[in-house]
């Protein structure tokens, strides 16, 4: 079994970035988890470095790329009826180009180009620094490229990244899963797991913490495992107590754990560990330990519930999270009743819930008794009801409470319209917040310390009581997020900044070595 490469990879200019008006522009469109949206990071910078520049909002991009998901059976329709949409502009738009990529693409391999012929590029998971060539072969030849990888070359994490935040960034630490559960296709998307060097993930955050980030998320299919590729069973534990020894590094997140790997290490390294935030995404997807089993989740309800006890005793405060599936095949309403008990025993902060889908290619889209649409539908609904009661009462018990709070941008619907700014809490709450007059205003990556005086299921608010000007402590972050303004406008920026934000990151940094 070959090892995935892990030095940089430079992404070489490309003849078909350039077009008779300039730089040809691009678009990515991402669908589906945090890996695919950190996927169209380095997807965004493998094309900035070939030439490409970003479409401005609005604006019809001469290249635009989809990268998919294959988690639940609606993704091919949601792919086919955007690339419906987007066959009319191309007809209107001279050399326009269309990519797809991502888990859909991995599996379905061919049957994209077969179903929508005017695609110009079908690329997999496993070669994502392929896109730049493949589009100018594409072009040259004025025909279509279907390039799918079986196995992984070289880790993603490699690829020249273009991030959508300066504040915080995704790091990835594996790639893959070994796991078996029934109803997930990623496995054989993704491949068996493969982690990545503990010194090379570090320098990647030291790197990111250079360009101005003050918080970051650590990426795998099952992060937790980190480590069993090369038979260190408390990896996982000691690389989030090192990232948290990483000066300037204030906030570290993870997603996603597995229940049947999470060890008491990991919940005393995050409570040691004062940059590791007090939250934690633990997914159950059902309480009935009948389902379970036939999920091939390996552990029971009383095992979850214990995960979350040890982590409340060491971690008072901390809010938790989860991933719930309604209507697996076989499901009774006595194993609906245990989903329900365990949801109102566990106290999740919020959930990610839903409706079992059939996807091809799984064990569980054979087996016998699927569970009606109407029945799935009716427990879907009395699943959200309780715990949107849940969320709004652990929110309720957020109020009065004196917050600090990174300050983000776009998180709100209607922040334009209340004139309230938005960000996270150190539970990774989502908090909408008042400016009073003449208070001074944070910038994006500026941390405000808030009061809470309204709380709903889904989100926090805290508003003036006395109009007092808000509270805020001014970081790297927001300074880097200057500086980026001050570049995207023209602004020379000071020379010798070693602070100021890279455009692009080319790769991993080579230096460093020895962690």
């Amino acid at each position: 079994m070959t090892t995935p490469v892990s030095t940089p990879t430079l992404i070489a200019p490309s003849a078909a970035a350039q077009g008779e008006a300039g730089a040809r522009t691009y678009e990515v469109r991402t669908f589906g988890c945090q890996m695919n949206v950190h996927d169209s990071e380095r997807l965004s910078g493998s094309l900035e470095s070939a030439g490409y520049v970003r479409a401005e909002a609005g604006v019809e991009a001469d290249v635009v790329v989809i990268n998919t998901c294959a988690v639940r059976d609606n993704a091919a329709g949601k792919l086919y009826g955007t690339l419906g949409h987007l066959k009319s502009r191309k007809d209107a738009h001279a050399g326009m180009q269309i990519a797809v990529g991502g888990c859909l693409a991995q599996m379905d391999k061919d049957a994209v180009q077969q179903k929508a012929p005017w695609v110009d590029v079908v690329f997999g998971t496993h070669n994502m620094g392929s896109l730049p060539g493949m589009l100018e072969r594409a072009r040259h030849n004025g025909e279509a490229e279907l390039e799918i990888l079986e196995s992984l070359e070289i880790f993603p994490s490699t690829l020249p990244t273009k991030r959508d935040s300066v504040h915080s960034g995704w790091v990835s630490i594996s790639v893959g899963c070994n796991n078996t559960c029934t109803f997930c296709i990623v496995p054989s998307l993704r491949g068996k797991e493969k982690d990545r060097r503990p010194g090379d993930i570090l320098n990647e955050i030291r790197l990111l913490v250079d360009d101005g980030a003050i918080e970051v998320t650590l990426l795998g299919q099952n992060v937790n495992s980190y480590g069993v590729e090369f038979g260190d069973r408390l990896a996982f534990g000691k690389l989030l107590r090192a990232a948290g020894e990483i000066e300037g590094l204030e906030r570290i997140r993870f997603t996603s754990p597995h229940p049947a790997a999470f060890t008491d290490d990991v919940i005393a390294a995050m409570a040691e560990t004062p940059a590791v935030m007090p939250q934690l995404h633990m997914p159950l997807q059902s309480g009935s330990d009948r389902i379970l089993k036939a999920m091939r989740r390996s552990y029971r309800s009383e095992k979850f519930l214990g995960i979350l006890d040890r982590v409340r005793e060491r971690i008072p405060n901390a809010a938790i999270t989860t991933d719930i599936i309604v209507g697996f095949p076989g499901e009774t309403e006595e194993d609906f009743a245990e989903t329900m008990r365990v949801v109102e025993a566990s106290r999740f902060s919020s959930a990610f819930t839903f409706q079992y889908s059939i996807r091809e290619g799984t064990p569980a889209a054979t087996m016998a008794d699927q569970v009606p649409k109407a029945v799935v539908q009716e427990r879907f609904e009395r699943l959200i009801a309780l715990q949107d009661r849940i969320s709004a009462e652990e929110n309720q018990k957020q109020l009065g409470r004196t917050l600090e709070v990174l300050v983000s941008t776009g998180e709100g619907k209607k922040d334009a319209e209340t004139h309230r700014l938005t960000g996270r809490a150190e539970d990774n709450r989502l908090v909408h917040f008042e400016l009073p007059a003449g208070s001074a205003v944070p910038r994006p990556g500026d941390v405000v310390s808030v009061t809470v005086t309204h709380a709903a299921p889904f989100h926090l608010l805290a508003d003036a009581v006395d109009g007092a000007p808000l509270r805020i402590r001014r970081t790297r972050a927001g300074d880097a997020w200057d500086r980026s303004q001050a570049e995207s406008c023209g602004v020379p920026t000071p020379a010798g900044d070693a602070g100021a934000p890279r455009a692009v990151s080319l790769g991993l940094p080579t230096l460093r070595v020895g962690v």
